[in-house]
């Protein structure tokens, strides 16, 4: 999510903020009891003022967490100041219970559980400073009803939670549709492109694929072209391999097949057909399927998610490592998990998976990758990467249990 005020009119935002200075101004020199004094407190006060206010007028200029913790440190102190300062306004007691709702607007769960408990330690002190010193002389509103008090302020913090509990996952939803939604538009983006560079060039490739065969085989040519012929040919063939995974996208199979899959028939099968791949560097792949889990799919498309998937795990392995595979049946769906113990990517990696070609292989496209979303969504799957540098990688799939 972006910042606070990428979804807050800043007008809107600097008209709030001017209201509020002006009501705390306002505070300060009409019907003060302590202006005429000038003592301590109510020098305080005017410092916490212009303080908060300033902060509050810099902050979308200085979005950063220390502009945020100042702002939550600065007006939990100014809103236990004139507690303190003015007893006899009961309604002080009030502001004390929201201080947290300030951080509610910066949409920072850190923040918020740090105002919170904050706010419960200050409170704490506070209710202690009154019953065992005060006495109820000071604060009388407070002690006659002190269980009341105690339990109308742990309701609201409790209120707060909730309400901040159900804002932050509303957003969180949000954020996932958002993605789900630029995701489908990438896929939509390369479909496109797919069907217009599949029918410029594969052609044009075709016809001169066919005619450097054939000069391969003219007895004229020494055997070093010829190999250089081999070679071209191999690097035409590369091309034809990326064109046929361009049209994957551009014009999908919506018609093939579907199966009950046995996951531990179709990933033996897989792993058995890559486990000569894995040797070349000393990979082995663990293999762990629990009993009767199966998904609805086409065969075909299933095996080359895993195929692909499995694959990459055995490319990102470190020499000797092992691959392992692991199905089990949850409630509601089954679950795949693929992980390697390789090189790992950093946070910004991972988001760029499924990317049109985004890839980390020197010579990759990132379509193979993008084949795979697109399988996955087809059967109502979900896919995810977990991955730290370094460390390793897990891929985990989600199939519903039909």
């Amino acid at each position: 999510m972006k910042e606070f005020y990428s979804n807050i009119n800043l007008k809107l935002y600097y008209s709030l903020i001017l209201m509020g200075i002006i009501i705390m101004t306002t505070g300060l020199f009409i019907g003060n009891p302590r202006m005429e004094e000038h003592d301590t407190g109510y020098i305080l006060h005017i410092v916490l003022v212009v303080f908060l206010s300033v902060c509050l007028i810099r902050y979308p200029k200085y979005e950063t967490q220390v502009s945020r913790i100042i702002i939550i440190l600065v007006a939990s102190a100014y809103f236990y100041l004139i507690f303190f300062l003015y007893p006899d306004t009961w309604s002080t007691f009030v502001f004390l219970c929201f201080i947290p709702a300030i951080s509610i607007l910066f949409f920072d769960p850190k923040l918020f559980y740090f105002s919170l408990i904050l706010n419960g330690l200050s409170i704490t002190a506070t209710f202690s400073y009154i019953i065992f010193i005060d006495q109820g002389k000071i604060y009388p509103h407070i002690t006659r009803d002190l269980v009341g008090n105690i339990a109308n302020f742990a309701g609201s913090q409790v209120i707060l939670y909730l309400i901040f509990y159900l804002s932050s996952a509303r957003i969180n939803k949000l954020k996932s549709y958002y993605e789900q939604i630029q995701h489908q538009e990438r896929l939509k983006t390369t479909g496109q492109l797919a069907a217009a560079v599949a029918h410029e060039i594969r052609n044009p490739l075709t016809v001169v694929q066919g005619f450097l065969q054939l000069y391969r085989e003219e007895i004229s040519f020494s055997p070093d072209v010829k190999r250089n012929f081999s070679l071209m040919i191999d690097e035409l063939k590369t091309a034809e391999h990326v064109i046929s995974h361009f049209l994957t996208f551009a014009k999908p199979n919506k018609e093939k097949k579907l199966d009950t899959i046995d996951l531990k028939y179709a990933l033996q099968s897989v792993t058995d057909l890559l486990y000569s791949y894995g040797l070349l560097n000393d990979n082995k792949i663990n293999l762990n399927v629990q009993e009767d889990c199966f998904v609805v799919a086409n065969t075909i498309e299933f095996k080359q998610l895993i195929t692909n998937l499995v694959k990459n795990a055995i490319e990102a392995s470190k020499i000797g490592d092992a691959v392992t595979v692991i199905a089990k049946k949850m409630r509601d769906y089954v679950e795949i998990k693929i992980i390697d113990y390789g090189s790992g990517m950093s946070e910004a990696e991972v988001k760029s998976l499924g990317t049109p070609f985004y890839s980390l292989k020197s010579k990759g496209t990132g379509l193979g990758l993008m084949i795979c979303y697109q399988i996955v969504e087809k059967y109502n799957g979900t896919i995810q990467f977990q991955s730290i540098k370094d460390e390793g990688t897990t891929v985990t799939l989600k199939f519903p249990i039909h």
